[in-house]
């Protein structure tokens, strides 16, 4: 079928031996429920056409256009600490990669297609109310700043898929930079075929990685590059609160975006041993464990690319090792400099991390909001301590803070600084995915109604800004509901 999508297929190409090729399962009554538009026009992709019937098909999978070669990955991966040496795409589908306009390569993946040879007993389907969540959590993640896979449709398949309950199924169609993950070299390391690791190897670095080709050891050399692209990712996770839940190597992309979204949530109450995931029932993906557990992930990717860094193992395991140590310094690095842009202050300062440590202890001992205590320090500095206040307290410990804070902007007459408090506004967001209106607005959608998805989708898209009549985006869950809360991966 001829299309105005121009395929192209790299990975198909570079890499035989990591993926199956496959077709998705007919949806007998596609509808299209979600488009993102914007993205469609960065991808050089005609919305109007995607929108038509033929455009859906091809979102649904029901139609392979012409240059398409659909595949699904070959992958293994540590799941909650346990390896699997095969899981691969049991339900999603590589359409093929699209190179946008301004010449960067994008795969088009869809997510809900069916069965494949890796389903491990699973239907391959997936239900509208978490279709919709990766949506919208994707497209949150964006408009936050935060590297991200991306959210192109959300296509209603018009039959139902058996969970707890009869659902109605859809499919979710995902851009990347691309699928490569920790668990794709797993994979290729395993195999009887050396030479797959190196392909892989290749073209990672062609990919996403190019300075590492000219080192004098690329391969150390992407491992340092992933190391620093992961590292400034968790950072960022960080400092908005948000609590991904599934934190295995499968899901950790080569290129640091963010994927896979579906146990992850945004804290309200600062708490760094928050877990919302139903089947993280000992903590290991909790909020404050993320950046270990980023580090341990990031030895797994080291141990398949030993042979490539040097011929004698000791050597070679002496040279990974010397370098998964500077993580936590990187990592540290990041999110000081991302908790500066929150307080309003240069990150070179040396009182940015003891500032900024002590607001979340603060925090935590009054069960504060994380998000609104953040961006009530921009009201601080406009004169008015009383949000502030009302969100840690206003007794001694609350009040020294308060004055270093102060201090730490010391400078002027003590008048309101429109252009600091602007700063600390574009640092600090209103509005995040708060998990009782995503749990309205997906509970909705799966009724058919469409509409407080589509509200919340235009909140999220400008979180920085405070606008009239949106008050209710910014608050809390109230406390019935927020008491327990789990999220659960969607499967």
């Amino acid at each position: 079928m001829t299309t105005p999508i121009a395929f192209d297929n790299s990975f198909v190409r570079d890499l035989p031996g990591m993926y199956e090729r496959w077709e998705a399962a007919t949806a007998p009554v596609p509808q299209l429920l979600a488009l993102n538009e914007g993205l469609a026009c960065d991808l050089g992709i005609d919305a109007d056409w995607l929108r038509s019937a033929e455009g859906v098909d091809v979102l649904v999978g029901n139609t392979v256009p012409d240059g398409a070669e659909p595949v699904a990955q070959d992958y293994a991966g540590h799941q909650f600490g346990g390896y699997s040496p095969r899981l691969g795409d049991g339900r999603a589908l590589l359409l093929g990669e699209v190179v946008g306009p301004s010449g960067d390569r994008h795969d088009l993946h869809l997510k809900g297609s069916g069965r494949t040879p890796f389903a491990r007993g699973g239907d391959g389907l997936a239900a509208v109310g978490p279709m919709l969540r990766e949506y919208l959590m994707c497209e949150a993640m964006h408009a936050l700043g935060i590297p991200t896979t991306r959210a192109l449709a959300v296509v209603a398949t018009g039959e139902s898929v058996r969970r707890d309950t009869m659902l109605p199924g859809a499919v979710f169609v995902r851009v990347a930079s691309s699928h490569l993950r920790v668990g794709s070299f797993q994979y290729a390391a395993s195999l009887d075929d050396p030479g797959v690791l190196a392909a892989l190897l290749d073209h990672a670095i062609a990919r996403h990685h190019q300075g590492a080709a000219d080192a004098e050891v690329p391969a150390l050399a992407f491992l340092d590059a992933v190391m620093e692209a992961q590292a400034e990712l968790i950072a960022r996770w960080m400092n908005v609160g948000f609590v991904h839940g599934v934190m295995n190597t499968d899901n950790v992309t080569i290129s640091g975006e963010t994927i896979d979204f579906g146990p992850c949530a945004f804290m309200d109450v600062y708490d760094p041993t928050t877990v919302f995931s139903s089947i993280d029932h000992g903590g290991r993906y909790a909020y404050g464990n993320q950046p270990s557990i980023g580090q341990w992930n990031l030895a797994r990717l080291a141990e398949p690319l030993l042979p490539l860094i040097d011929t004698d193992v000791d050597a070679a395991v002496e040279r990974a090792t010397d370098l998964l140590r500077t993580f936590p310094d990187r990592y540290r690095h990041h999110l000081v400099s991302g908790q500066a842009a929150k307080l309003g202050l240069d990150a070179d300062r040396t009182d940015v991390g003891g500032l900024a440590g002590d607001l979340l202890a603060l925090m935590q001992s009054r069960s504060a909001d994380f998000t609104l205590t953040w961006r009530s320090l921009s009201d601080v500095v406009r004169g008015d301590a009383d949000p502030f206040h009302e969100r840690v307290g206003g007794d001694e410990e609350a009040t020294d803070w308060l004055d270093r804070f102060r201090a730490a902007h010391a400078g002027s007459d003590g008048s309101a600084r429109p252009d600091v408090a602007a700063a600390i506004d574009a640092a600090n967001p209103l509005h995040v995915p708060r998990n009782h209106l995503v749990e309205a607005a997906l509970s909705a959608g799966a009724e058919g109604d469409l509409s407080p998805f589509e509200e919340l989708m235009d909140v999220l898209a400008d979180p920085f800004t405070e606008r009239p009549g949106l008050e209710r985006f910014s608050e809390p869950a109230p406390d019935a509901f927020a008491a327990g809360y789990q999220t659960f991966c969607g499967t």
